[in-house]
């Protein structure tokens, strides 16, 4: 929603809209910090059975699970986008299917577009669609890096400790590649369209980067697990204090570059917005009412769409603004009018094509791969010829 909100936001001309409200206007144009939350939350709960498991001493969880898992969850949904993205940007934009647009979207389509500015967006008319990418980079580096817990076999604080050398580790890797993977000027800059913008992210928008984001909502994972079991009003106060907090790092941007670039040149106030975001998940669990209040069935609804939104509404905003004129135009003097409108419309619209989304393809999907994990699981369990031999 932070993300939905920052776009349209942004079609705005702020000096159009009454003065009271452009304060509010203002601060949802920083809704792009909702990048780091939904970072810091993907790591957060998908690192939370493998602290379950570390603290009880059991193997690692199957891999070949988690996998599908995350397989089934987000690539129905992302697929279906970019295809329907892909065929709208060359019939109803014009755009040219050159040799250009097609690496681009196969690079998207495998999911390893993250990797390089001329990837980084798959699609001309659906610019969210950059960060699936460097979401699965940090799907892939997360069993990777919490492997070596399990290796050394401590739970604990112990292993909370030994995580924190793995974020430095991260950290010191994304400033190298800052510091040794530059990129060249030419055409580099938001004025050059798309690829021009991708250049003037990269390098400090990486992949290794965006696993500290990651990274940061594992810890918070480990740390939920140590106090869990914990309830008290203490709880309430330090969460709803982060939730400000994390309100407040993005106010702190207002006037700046929307990726508010922070230490080490990471986006999205690191390391202030993601701690902020990790400090709520470990409280609000063990919150006497705070968690309550926020976990209700409003906010329940939103997350169970929330990808659907993430990865349609852009798209809906641009289809709004070719094919319903005036919509999103900010030229006259009705200009406010005009966007409160268009985004109601956008608003309707996205939510109800991610709530078809979810409960037509990305729930089924989701359903007939929990019925597979059995399979994969005794799979993995049976030796291969080659093992059987060599014993």
């Amino acid at each position: 929603m932070l993300v939905l909100l920052h776009h349209v936001a942004f079609r705005l001309d702020l000096n159009k809209a009454p003065e009271g409200i452009r304060p509010v206007l203002d601060f949802l144009v920083m809704g792009s910090f909702g990048v780091a939350v939904f970072f810091v939350l993907s790591g957060f709960l998908l690192a939370r059975p493998f602290w379950l498991a570390l603290d009880r001493g059991e193997a690692m969880p199957d891999l070949g699970v988690f996998a599908l898992r995350r397989a089934a969850r987000i690539l129905p949904g992302f697929w279906l986008a970019l295809v329907v993205s892909l065929v709208l940007s060359i019939t109803v934009s014009g755009s040219d299917l050159d040799g250009e647009q097609v690496i681009r979207f196969l690079a998207g389509f495998f999911l390893v577009s993250d990797w390089h500015w001329l990837t980084l967006f798959p699609v001309d008319n659906n610019g969210p669609l950059w960060s699936i990418g460097f979401e699965v980079t940090s799907y892939m580096l997360l069993p990777l890096c919490l492997a070596g817990l399990f290796l050394l076999g401590k739970g604990g604080w112990t292993a909370r400790l030994a995580w924190l050398g793995v974020i430095g580790l991260v950290l010191v890797a994304h400033a190298a590649v800052v510091q040794w993977a530059p990129i060249d000027e030419v055409g580099r800059g938001w004025n050059h369209g798309l690829i021009g913008g991708a250049k003037a992210w990269m390098p400090r928008f990486n992949p290794i980067g965006f696993f500290a984001i990651f990274a940061l909502g594992a810890l918070a994972a480990g740390v939920q697990v140590q106090v869990g079991h914990l309830l008290h009003w203490a709880f309430d106060v330090i969460g709803l204090a982060a939730v400000l907090a994390a309100g407040w790092v993005m106010a702190s941007h207002i006037g700046g570059l929307n990726e508010g670039f922070g230490w080490l040149g990471l986006p999205y106030g690191f390391p202030a917005m993601p701690l902020a975001i990790g400090v709520a998940l470990v409280a609000l669990p063990s919150s006497v009412m705070a968690g309550r209040l926020l976990d209700n069935r409003l906010s329940r609804y939103v997350a169970e769409i929330s990808f659907g939104i993430y990865i349609w509404h852009f798209l809906v905003i641009g289809l709004l603004a070719r094919l319903v004129p005036p919509a999103f135009d900010s030229s006259g003097d009705d200009a406010w009018t005009v966007w409160l409108w268009s985004t109601g419309a956008t608003l309707v619209i996205s939510f109800a094509v991610a709530t078809a989304s979810f409960y037509l393809l990305e729930r089924p999907v989701v359903q007939w791969a929990r019925g597979l994990e059995g399979q994969v699981r005794r799979r993995d369990l049976v030796p291969s010829p080659v093992s059987s031999a060599g014993r």
